[in-house]
C-alpha cells in the first residue's frame, strides 16, 4: 500500500507492486479500515500494481462486501496484467472498473 487519501467523502487507497498471499493481510487491513469510515466512495488505485493473485482478488471482494453501497466501491487504473486477472476471474463484470482515479471519483454514486 502506498497511501490513503481522503477527499470530500471519498477515500482513495493506492496499492503498488505485487498483491499476493504474502501481503494480502496488509492490503485487507488497509481496505477494511477505509470501509469502516463508511465513505460514500472508496476507490482502489491499482495503477502501480504489477501482479495480483486470487488471494488479493478475494480481499477486494471482501472489502466491497463491507460497503453500505457496493456501487461506491471502485477500482481505478488497472494495468494490463491486473486487468487481465479481473477479466479471467470474471470480476470485471462485478466491480466498477475505471481507467483513472479521477474518472472513478467523478462517476456519480
Amino acid at each position: 500500500m502506498t497511501g490513503v487519501d481522503r477527499r470530500d467523502g471519498a477515500v482513495v487507497v493506492s496499492l503498488a507492486g505485487e498483491l499476493d498471499l504474502y501481503n494480502a493481510e496488509e492490503v485487507r487491513s488497509a481496505l477494511l479500515d477505509a470501509c469502516a469510515a463508511q465513505p460514500q466512495v472508496l476507490v482502489v488505485d491499482l495503477e502501480e500494481v504489477r501482479f495480483i493473485d486470487s488471494t488479493a482478488l478475494g480481499v477486494l471482494i471482501e472489502a466491497r462486501s463491507r460497503m453500505t453501497d457496493r456501487g461506491g466501491f471502485r477500482l481505478a487504473a488497472p494495468g494490463l496484467e491486473t486487468r487481465r486477472a479481473l477479466e479471467v476471474s470474471g470480476l470485471d463484470r462485478h466491480f466498477a472498473v475505471h481507467d483513472t482515479v479521477s474518472e472513478a471519483l467523478e462517476t456519480a454514486p
